[in-house]
């Protein structure tokens, strides 16, 4: 399967979501004050090379990577033994902004960002907070045995997302896919959010849990829209508990995978309030290393609601009959809360281009977005790579 976007001049690497219509986020509030100082810079000078990226052949014969100017179209099938054709002059960045309240920042202006490479100052070439620009959106599915006390509450989460960031406009496209023993695209890719919703409804969890093949089916295996990587942009949103037993990739492979097929990735988190679980971690660094987030809808709904593990019954402490429903109607406010953050995360970015002058040998260059505004978090990818990627095991069919 393959990446690609045909240009004369510059292709884009970095990280890559957009804007659609969707459920809005509470109402953004501008910050006001300045800080007082910004990285050092360094290692000056440009690089102006352009890089082919291939996904490799087969686990038992890796294949290296290639490197050449491309000036072929971008592929919209899924057949094709795939490469991505990408030039390390410019980078594109999404930034989410947010107030000291969580709340999003959606008026600020080229003026108030800085961007960083390696601690030296890049000029920003592009600057837009559109909210109409289009998305390609992967919906990975959790299906392990671990979902099934809570699975009435995420398969309706995930419907609703589905609807909120597909809205039957052929400029949203998105799929799905399901991650148990094993990964599979439940759904390729299409602007119809039916099939995935009808899908979605049909589903009964069971079984492991292979989420990094679940990711790398994402960034090689599924249908391509004509356009990738600039419009559409893409975007993958994990609803689980970031565990894995069943991969044959591993946590580090996909990373990178993401990372050089521009892919941001968001969680919604299916652990539950008293239960922790130390793979938790991995997918919070899924979403900061490509710059995305996780949100917990169900880390604190039980603590202040009477009837959670306080009063057993016949059913299990994990029964969600237990307590009269008192609980069941936080959890559909949580889950709620957790859509609307999602899709608020989608909807409300800016994406900034600049042409990189950095000339390091480094395949892995450093990125900081800052601000010029007080008390506002910032979050955009981490970084870029400039160069091929390491031969990679195929995952299973």
């Amino acid at each position: 399967m393959q990446f690609c976007k045909s240009s004369a001049a510059l292709a884009v690497l970095g990280a890559a979501v957009c804007l659609v219509p969707a459920l809005r986020a509470q109402q953004p509030s501008k910050a006001t004050a300045k800080p007082s100082a910004t990285p050092a810079a360094h290692a000056p000078g440009k690089s102006s090379s352009t890089t082919t990226i291939e996904a490799p052949p087969s686990a038992s014969a890796p294949k290296a990577s290639t490197a050449g100017t491309s000036t072929s179209s971008a592929s919209t099938t899924g057949n094709d033994a795939g490469s991505i054709h990408v030039s390390v002059n410019e980078v594109i960045v999404p930034v989410t902004v947010t107030d000291d309240h969580g709340r999003f920042v959606s008026d600020l202006d080229k003026k108030d960002f800085q961007i960083f490479e390696e601690n030296k100052p890049q000029t920003i070439r592009f600057f837009t907070r559109d909210r109409n620009q289009p998305v390609v959106i992967g919906f990975l599915l959790d299906m392990s045995t671990a979902s099934r006390i809570h699975w009435k509450n995420f398969q309706a989460a995930t419907e609703e997302l589905i609807q909120n960031l597909m809205p039957g406009d052929p400029k949203y496209s998105g799929y799905l896919i399901t991650y148990g023993q094993d990964a599979e695209i439940a759904v390729n890719t299409t602007n119809d959010p039916e099939p995935l919703v009808e899908k979605v409804r049909k589903l009964k969890p069971g079984g492991g849990s292979a989420l990094y093949d679940a990711i790398y089916l994402a960034c090689t295996s599924r249908k391509l829209v004509k356009g990738e990587p600039y419009e559409p942009r893409r975007v993958v949103v994990i609803v689980g508990d970031g565990h894995d037993n069943a991969s044959k990739h591993s946590l580090d492979q996909v990373i990178e995978l993401a990372q050089r097929n521009l892919v941001t990735i968001y969680g919604i988190s299916t652990e539950a309030f008293g239960f922790t679980d130390p793979s938790t971690s991995n997918l919070v660094r899924l979403a900061t290393q490509t710059g995305g987030r996780v949100v917990y809808p169900l880390g604190d709904v039980y603590k202040d609601t009477d009837g959670y593990l306080s009063h057993p019954s016949d059913d299990g402490n994990y029964a969600l009959t237990v307590g009269m429903g008192a609980y069941k109607s936080v959890v559909d406010s949580k889950m709620y809360r957790a859509v609307t953050d999602i899709v608020g995360e989608v909807t409300t970015q800016y994406i900034l281009r600049y042409v990189s002058d950095n000339d390091t040998a480094r395949s892995y260059r450093d990125v900081k977005v800052v601000v010029d505004l007080a008390n506002v978090k910032v979050r955009a990818r981490k970084g870029y790579y400039a160069s091929p990627p390491p031969p990679m095991a195929q995952a299973r069919p």
